[in-house]
């Protein structure tokens, strides 16, 4: 049983496992086409004639799985909770007291911070402080940019605020705060805290469902009177201490028993969650209670109000603890995509970023996400089922948020020894290419190789080029340093040859042949096979042993011509002729 067990099979969603990069995967074809099986030649042959076409790789899925590795970026910082960009290279680091940092460049941290707000920031709770941070999409021009923290004393108040650079662009003005949304928290855990802008320019602000104990006992995840337990959805462009409600909110007007800012409802607590910068689609990391960790998924555009359960449903089971009065069935909650039993270490699911860099191939179009306690990174495969990859097993404990950068790099922070890693692949080289010269196949240049026909390992064939005698789906695996061992594209090679039809037929091919040949027969006794020239001159013979249906005949000793290969049973009673072509 993998370690990432399902969860109970009547309520399974179909989320299967899937293998590491060196999994076998026989989908892309290069397909060498262009024969024509109706020529005949009087002696009832045919010949099979090809040539090369260019491989055909199906986007949808992979040959070889992704992986990732971790590399220091900055380090030095007391519990950094969110790693944003502004647009340009630099990013932005915010420990959860109330400081944000500015990294211009690796393993740079500037002295002077971009903005302190410790004095206004509750921090005393092990969920409280500044936990988001989010810059106008016009930043470069505007100079704005938000935060999301607990603000007075206790429980205290959730609360968004707005800021402007100064005239230094790695300084804020702090007295340029501009206070635009609070909401009192009930409790001092569960303040969910990831704040975006949208695709469409609307602010999002993720929230808990107001802590204290277990199963919401305030029953805000399916409350739409207040905003907890959900995400917001609000227009912030008056630049003023007020917003404005998008009127396609789903629940815009609706009357005192809805808040319109409501946009999704029933989290438990989306501490970390992103918008996919290409698709606009959203991903949630949805932290869970005492048995299931979720990962949620949203279309973009998608305005209806999605609810996703809490506290009537965890996972994909219903709440047993929950307090709530009138759930319903499951099929009126919108379902996680994938959930981690907390009996495999995951604890406290981190929301990430979908990779869309240019830098590594492999990870293009991957959610990439982890646990705070397991500390394992994780994505999905390039499908439409959710099937789960480990992409790096690490148990690091404290990996808190992920961060993307202006260019698509991804960034992940450890709140318990202060270091902000870059994601990066190992393994960033294309997929192998199998290259064919319509005779031998060529694998890219490795440290090793094993060839495989139809999925299967050819025995003994681990050099860089193999010449194929069976039509088929050939692959190579080369070994390209560690971790890289990477499977090839599938090119399906059609033999060329002359065969001649009966019992005792032979078949030959390549034809016309370079430096070898093969000879295939359709009995299995014992016979000599003899090769003759132009002239009549026997050049070649054999001993072709019983049991042997495919002989292969060195000719690189051979002149180009035309020659007749013979084939003499031992019996003595049949004589196989067929004619050979060499030509380079």
């Amino acid at each position: 049983m993998d370690r990432y067990e399902q969860p109970p099979a009547e309520e399974d969603q179909g989320l299967s496992e899937q293998c590491y990069r060196t999994s076998l995967n026989p989908i892309a074809s290069r397909l060498l086409l262009n024969s024509n099986p109706n020529y005949r030649t009087s002696m009832k042959r045919f010949l099979l004639a090809f040539s090369s076409a260019l491989p055909l790789l199906l986007a949808a899925q992979e040959l070889n799985k992704p992986k990732v590795a971790l590399h220091t970026w900055a380090s030095g910082f007391t519990q950094p909770v969110v790693v944003a960009n502004c647009g340009d290279s630099r990013l932005f680091v915010v420990e959860q007291a109330g400081v944000i940092r500015v990294v211009p460049d690796s393993n740079t941290v500037l002295a002077t911070p971009f903005l302190d707000i410790q004095t206004e920031v509750q921090d005393a709770g092990n969920e409280q402080g500044l936990l988001g941070m989010a810059f106008e999409p016009d930043y470069a021009d505007s100079g704005y940019f938000y935060v999301y923290y607990i603000h007075g004393t206790g429980s205290g108040t959730s609360r968004i605020s707005r800021f402007h650079v100064s005239s230094d662009p790695n300084i804020a003005d702090p007295a340029s705060e501009q206070v635009i949304y609070e909401y009192p928290q009930p409790a001092g855990n569960h303040n969910g805290g990831d704040l975006h802008f949208g695709p469409d320019g609307y602010l999002y602000l993720g929230l808990g469902d107001g802590g204290n104990a277990n199963d919401d006992p305030q029953q805000t995840g399916q409350d739409l009177t207040d905003p907890l337990g959900g995400i917001i959805r609000i227009d912030v462009s008056q630049h003023n201490n007020t917003f404005i409600v998008p009127p396609d909110n789903p629940f815009v007007n609706m009357g005192p028993d809805t808040l319109g800012e409501n946009w999704m409802w029933g989290l438990r607590n989306p501490w970390r969650w992103s918008f996919d910068r290409l698709t606009g689609d959203v991903w949630i990391g949805d932290v869970g209670q005492n048995a299931w960790e979720e990962i949620d998924f949203w279309p973009a555009g998608d305005n209806s109000g999605p609810n996703f359960g809490w506290s009537c449903r965890e996972g994909l089971v219903a709440d047993a603890g929950s307090i709530q009065p009138d759930c319903h069935p499951a099929s009126f909650y919108q379902s996680p995509v994938a959930v981690f039993g907390h009996n495999i270490s995951w604890q406290a699911i981190i929301g990430g970023y979908v990779y869309r860099g240019t830098q590594y191939p492999h990870l293009v179009g991957h959610y990439i996400f982890t646990d705070y306690a397991a500390g394992d990174f994780m994505t999905f495969g390039l499908g439409t089922n959710y099937d789960k990859d480990t992409l790096l097993l690490t148990s690091t404990v404290g990996y808190a948020a992920f961060g993307e950068g202006n260019d698509g790099a991804l960034y992940v922070a450890n709140v318990e020894n202060g270091l902000v890693k870059k994601i990066y692949d190992p393994c960033p080289m294309a997929d192998p290419i199998i290259s064919s010269d319509d005779y031998t196949l060529t694998a890219p240049t490795a440290s090793s190789y094993q060839w495989y026909l139809n999925g299967q390992p050819i025995a003994g064939q681990i050099m860089q080029t193999y010449i194929p005698a069976i039509s088929g789906d050939y692959q190579v695996l080369v070994n390209l340093g560690s971790p890289c061992t990477l499977i090839s594209d599938t090119l399906t090679f059609i033999a060329t040859g002359l065969s001649e039809e009966g019992s005792a037929h032979v078949r030959i091919f390549p034809q016309p042949a370079k430096d070898q040949v093969v000879v295939e027969r359709g009995t299995l006794e014992q016979a000599t096979l003899e090769l003759f020239d132009a002239l009549g001159r026997s050049v070649y013979t054999a001993t072709w042993t019983e049991g042997q249906r495919q002989l292969t005949v060195d000719l690189t000793d051979f002149s180009n011509g035309t020659y007749t290969l013979r084939l003499l049973p031992a019996n003595g009673r049949a004589i196989t002729s067929a004619p050979l072509v060499i030509a380079r």
